[in-house]
């Protein structure tokens, strides 16, 4: 075993299911030809292999080669003596590379990633604390490889959104996202790694957690349930969800204003031409077959928390013992002159989206709001339309948020895409012609044609119909909850953009935070107290944008920083910025540089503080080092 190794050539072992009498199905000896299985496989490397860290198949390590099993046509001996090569095994081999011996004694302490493929597909073998696992390779959220991502406390992180999973279950244990990862079997047995995967699993990549069944299903609409959730975002979904993993079987309702069922909102500006049943989250034959019922087009006017009842718009009535509101927020209009003639839009639905690239198609948009979804959509639209500008009374785009050497740095992105910008001023008025947007008039006296305006100017939380209900609400219409989601009335919890909660990581201060993963979170631990669990919230917020091609990436909560740390090139558009206020780094951003986000907000998550002077020198090798 002296010396260094190189390039392997490693067979995939795999005993039937069902192995015949006397066979173990750990057996390191390949079976004969009959007793290869169609569902489910071993796959079979050396433990020295899997401990170290991989080279790119077909380049050898350094030093001399050492001969492993072939298929049949090779001149060398085989590992596997009893194997016959057939032309099913003969797909099966696979070129695995090994760096030199000397990476075994960082790996007494040092936690290692790797794909591993097993001929229907690749898992991701994981080795840490000295134990292996292995799991789905693939993010179930968007397709992210995970071998790519931050192994740190007994989960592997998404390096693109930053969904965790644990490494011993495959269960999703931070959002965004809605599935597990598949958990295969590992043992190890004479310094090798056995593998057992089934090709379903292989291929589906994705887990649904064990659910119960409603055994109280309602007659038609009847006049009372357990649980009813106001909202259909990702905060109520994730909510019923929930409550049906824990064990929950009886009624529960979900309604929402919208006419489809829970769909991915933040598509909506990234990908706008994108149709409702593309963007579902689960389909219906789901929410049939785990009893969640979900009223479209129904719109809550009133809540009456002492007889635990509401009302909706139709004059319908429902009674409740739990109650969730999630109503999510609604987008700000245009208070202008002008202001109610046609194409002018916000962006709220899937049919809102579909319209509006309909009508752009080699056309002139104005896009007013330089922030996260009228930035997205500018984007979208630039090579659909004639001509895209933006009007935004800032002096850069994403400046309160990302600052104004970020902002310069994407602005400039944009222009060299075609797209201008009218800074520091703002609509005074929409000019019609025969009823339909022809100009839109700005303060600054500019006059800018637009066929299509799309307004992404901020959001109000959509609490109205709760001013007389006895809930709380704060100056501004936001819910104010507590660390398990509870608002002032027993029983009733809030989620989602319409509320204020306690972050924990800073000092449990009050905040609002919009995003699509914390929603998620709050969702889960709603439900998690519905159930007396006694769950509180403590995620590091995480969010992402898409523009061009090229994704930013955004953990921890930045409002009011003090100053912006740069590290890379803003040119290059290959940079990560830290925000800091006062001593503390409060949030960090970053284009082109995955996966540092996700690796930060594992620090932030642990609950160490991340200090200025760490990141003002520019050595980043607390971060950036290599699966840890």
């Amino acid at each position: 075993m002296g010396g260094a190794l190189g390039l392997r050539q490693l067979p995939i072992c795999a005993p039937a299911c069902r192995p015949s009498s006397g066979h173990s199905p750990w057996a390191a000896a390949s079976p004969s030809p009959n007793q290869w299985s169609s569902r489910s496989r071993w796959c079979c490397l050396r433990r020295s292999e899997a401990r170290r860290s991989c080279q790119p198949v077909g380049r050898a390590a350094p030093g001399p080669t050492r001969a492993m099993a072939r298929p049949a046509t090779s001149t060398r001996r085989s590992a596997c003596p009893r194997l016959t090569p057939t032309p099913a095994l003969r797909t099966a081999w696979r070129l695995l590379s090994a760096t030199s011996r000397t990476s075994r004694m960082a790996m007494l302490w040092f936690p290692r990633m790797r794909e591993v493929e097993l001929g229907w597909g690749k898992v991701l073998l994981v080795k840490d604390n000295g134990e292996f696992h292995a799991l789905g390779h693939k993010c179930p959220h968007y397709g992210a490889p995970l071998v790519k991502g931050v192994l740190s406390r007994g989960r592997v992180r998404c390096p693109w959104h930053g969904a965790c999973f644990n490494i011993s279950t495959g269960d999703l244990e931070d959002f965004p996202g809605l599935d597990s990862l598949h958990k295969f079997q590992v043992k190890i047995e004479k310094e090798k790694v056995y593998v057992r995967a089934s090709k379903q699993a292989l291929q589906l990549q994705r887990r649904t957690k064990v659910m119960a069944k409603c055994i109280s299903p309602s007659a038609g609409y009847s006049g009372s349930t357990n649980v009813l959730i106001v909202g259909a975002g990702a905060a109520g979904l994730v909510c019923a969800e929930t409550l049906r993993q824990e064990g929950f079987s009886d009624r529960i309702v979900l309604c929402t204003l919208d006419r489809h069922l829970p769909y991915d909102r933040p598509k909506l500006s990234k990908s706008l031409d994108t149709q409702p049943e593309q963007l579902a989250l689960r389909p219906k034959e789901f929410f049939r077959a785990y009893g969640i019922e979900v009223l479209t087009e129904a719109q809550v006017v009133t809540v009456d928390v002492r007889n635990k009842k509401v009302m909706f718009k139709d004059g319908f009535k429902l009674e409740y013992s739990k109650l969730l509101l999630a109503p999510g927020s609604s987008p700000k209009t245009l208070s202008c002159k002008g202001k109610e003639v046609e194409n002018v839009f916000t962006i709220r639905t899937p049919e809102d989206a579909n319209r509006v690239v309909r009508l752009a198609r080699g056309r002139n948009v104005v896009v007013v709001g330089a922030g996260f979804l009228g930035m997205e959509v500018a984007a979208y639209l630039t090579e659909k339309a004639h001509s895209v500008s933006v009007v935004e009374l800032e002096e850069t785009p994403f400046r309160r948020f990302l600052g104004e050497r970020v902002g310069r740095a994407l602005m400039k992105m944009f222009e060299n895409n075609r797209v201008k910008f009218y800074m520091q001023t703002e609509v005074s008025e929409l000019r019609a012609q025969e009823g339909k947007l022809k100009e839109v008039v700005l303060k600054s006296s500019k006059v800018v044609r637009a066929d299509v305006c799309v307004v992404g100017i901020g959001a109000v939380p959509a609490t109205g119909f709760l001013r007389q209900s006895g809930i709380g609400l704060d100056s501004r219409g936001f819910i104010p909850v507590n660390k398990m989601m509870q608002t002032n009335v027993p029983g009733v919890f809030a989620a989602g953009d319409a509320v204020t909660f306690p972050l924990a990581w800073r000092n449990n201060r009050k905040v609002n935070i919009p995003h699509w993963q914390m929603a998620h979170a709050q969702g889960r631990v709603a439900a998690q107290n519905m159930l007396a669990q006694e769950a509180e919230i403590s995620t590091v917020p995480y969010l992402w944008t898409a523009m061009f091609g090229k994704s930013l990436r955004y953990t921890g909560y930045g409002e009011g920083f003090d100053d912006v740390i740069i590290q890379g090139d803003l040119e290059e558009l290959k940079f990560v910025a830290f925000y800091t206020k006062g001593d503390e780094v409060t949030a960090v951003a970053s284009m082109n540089y995955d996966p540092i986000v996700s690796k930060v907000a594992e620090v932030l998550a642990s609950g160490r503080a991340i200090r200025k002077r760490e990141v003002e020198t520019g050595d980043m090798s607390w971060l950036t080092g290599k699966g840890s």
